[in-house]
């Protein structure tokens, strides 16, 4: 499939077969697209601890589970937990150290190294609290998440991204450390529903949504590139497609699930 066609198809996947797992070899793909994203400095502060419903303990399942499209968590063959670990930016310094033995980053090696240790290493460190509170680190995080989000459609599979205000818990059950923060949950699995999802899902006006030069100055909008992604099936039809309600009874009758 596509990396256009990936975008565009199954950004969420509700339903997913609870009876057929996943196979390891994609899920480690999905981590490999995540391990290789671009994160600022070289730090990768992204991580993650993989839950098999067929195998994690009780306690570990239970710690997941939330009182918001819970089914999703109970249905996944697999819930991957993605967190950031802030102790990966304290080793920063050598994680550019690295960058320019990979002759990554400046020209002349001697010279690259030299400004590294007099200059940019100590810029980086008289900032590292800002740096940790920027945001910037969970952004990057996010290209992580979005990597394997791809990967995992390219590979025939459904994923749903679900925030949990249980984040002690799964901290204590999945043994993360101190330093870690809980990201997100993304429930993966063989989709139960059909491809289309019931289509494209509303979104906002392009034109509300991004500027050119200043805010206030719509950026210019083609309607060629819109026929473009279309064909490239980046664009589906608007929801809810016509069959649409009888994929759902469909889906509440195979799964039992409430009514909402």
């Amino acid at each position: 499939m596509e990396v256009q066609e990936a975008i565009g198809t199954r950004r969420t996947c509700r339903y997913l077969l609870p009876h057929k797992p996943v196979e390891r070899e994609k899920i480690q793909k999905m981590l490999e697209a995540a391990r290789i994203a671009s994160h600022w400095g070289n730090v990768q502060a992204l991580k993650a601890v993989v839950v098999e419903r067929a195998t994690a303990s009780q306690a570990v399942l239970e710690s997941l589970l939330a009182p918001v499209a819970g089914f999703q968590i109970e249905q996944a063959p697999v819930v991957i937990v993605w967190w950031m670990d802030y102790a990966a930016i304290d080793d920063q310094a050598n994680r550019l150290r690295e960058l320019v033995n990979a002759r990554v980053l400046g020209i002349d090696l001697e010279k690259a190294s030299n400004a590294l240790e007099t200059f940019l290493i100590p810029f980086f460190q008289n900032i590292m609290p800002q740096m940790k509170q920027s945001g910037l680190t969970e952004l990057d995080c996010g290209q992580g998440i979005a990597q394997a989000t791809l990967m995992a459609v390219d590979l025939g599979l459904g994923t749903a991204c679900l925030g949990s205000a249980k984040e002690e818990e799964i901290k204590q059950n999945l043994h993360l450390p101190e330093t870690a923060k809980v990201l997100i949950l993304q429930c993966v699995g063989y989709s139960a529903e059909s491809i289309e999802a019931g289509g494209q899902r509303p979104r906002r006006p392009f034109e509300s949504l991004f500027s050119l030069n200043e805010v206030g100055n719509a950026f210019p909008h083609s309607d060629e590139v819109v026929k473009e992604l279309e064909a490239a099936k980046v664009f589906q039809t608007p929801a809810p497609l016509p069959w649409r309600q009888a994929e759902l009874e469909y889906l509440q009758n195979a799964l039992g699930l409430p009514d909402f």
